[in-house]
């Protein structure tokens, strides 16, 4: 029995929901070639900071009141320039590598902070032959004084502002730390998003007891982390006018298979390919085939958004009445 894996994500035509998110092997293209040819649909780049860029004394000293301690993909704070500052011309003569090295779809991404910046290199990006590119969308606010709405606002403006420019489809990297998330991808999509990866992984910097300094701490995710987004995308699916792709926990076929049902119309691996290498994405597809197959599923599309909450037979399970539930089930186990 055939099954067909093929989905749509930004308008993109893409083979199977596999994609390789932002990570080191995505910033080789060698790499990209060995995960193309095991069965990859998209690749993400690793990110253009505007921090590489926009690095004046002034600019510099505005950013770090945003939250310097941390981007999603730094490992330490902000380098010396001298080591650091190498420019765009070396992340858009990747992007035109990526691109005649491979036949499926390149996104670019860019991490920064500033309407004027994310706009003029946005459509660097799109000059160098992105297919599509994606906002990592990674802020800190740290001052008493700006409030949930302006963090939002600075957002939407950007998005708003680099969409009007972009002739590629625009989608954007969220953390899950919004007030109403439903709103939030509400207004996103109005100010020309059209997708939302789902989501950021929040980056904490840890304390060394030895040396009495606070340092970077990444550690690559595990399954468990899934169920933040499949909730979300579960309750976003068909309520708002935007592609799904989750970006964290996608370790196996199996939560590949729940974020599908969940609504997904993506499933982005990164932290699974570092630890299992380029050719990893070969075994999930297989597994992610018979799955299908076993069950008598013809093809990706048809379970799509099928437990998502549009379609629940019961919506608290989403809700309030999921939660209570879960602390009832807890209480009730034979310890």
């Amino acid at each position: 029995m055939k099954v067909d894996l093929t989905t749509r994500y930004l308008g993109l035509e893409l083979r199977n929901p596999l994609v390789a998110s932002s990570s080191p092997l995505t910033g080789v293209v060698d790499a990209m070639r060995e995960l193309e040819d095991a069965g990859i649909a998209a690749v993400v780049l690793p990110s253009l900071f505007e921090e590489q860029i926009e690095h004046d004394e002034m600019e510099m000293a505005r950013l770090a009141e945003f939250g310097a301690e941390g981007f999603a993909e730094a490992l330490d704070y902000f380098p010396e320039l001298e080591t650091y500052n190498t420019g765009p011309d070396v992340y858009l003569e990747h992007i035109a590598s990526a691109k005649d090295a491979l036949s499926i779809p390149v996104i670019a991404s860019l991490n920064g902070v500033t309407v004027g910046g994310w706009a003029r290199y946005a459509k660097l990006c799109e000059q160098a032959g992105a297919d599509a590119l994606e906002l990592n969308v990674y802020d800190v606010p740290m001052d008493v004084d700006i409030s949930g709405a302006e963090v939002e606002q600075r957002i939407i403006d950007v998005v708003r502002t680099v969409g009007e420019g972009l002739s590629i489809p625009l989608t954007v990297k969220l953390s899950p730390f919004f007030s109403s998330l439903p709103n939030m991808a509400k207004r996103l999509a109005e100010a020309g998003a059209k997708g939302l990866s789902l989501f950021n992984r929040f980056m904490q910097p840890d304390i060394d007891l030895d040396k009495l300094e606070v340092r970077p701490s990444v550690e690559l995710s595990t399954s468990s982390e899934l169920r933040l987004p499949t909730r979300w995308i579960a309750i976003l699916r068909g309520r708002v006018d935007l592609s799904l792709a989750a970006t964290t926990g996608v370790h196996m076929a199996e939560d590949a298979l729940k974020l599908l049902f969940a609504g997904a119309d993506v499933t982005m691996m990164a932290s699974a390919l570092l630890r299992h290498g380029a050719s990893y994405p070969r075994r999930v597809l297989e597994e992610l085939r018979s799955w299908l197959i076993e069950r008598e599923y013809e093809s990706v599309e048809q379970l799509k958004g099928s437990m998502s909450l549009q379609r629940a037979p019961d919506p608290s399970q989403f809700g309030r009445g999921q939660y209570m539930r879960t602390l009832v089930s807890y209480s009730t186990l034979e310890l």
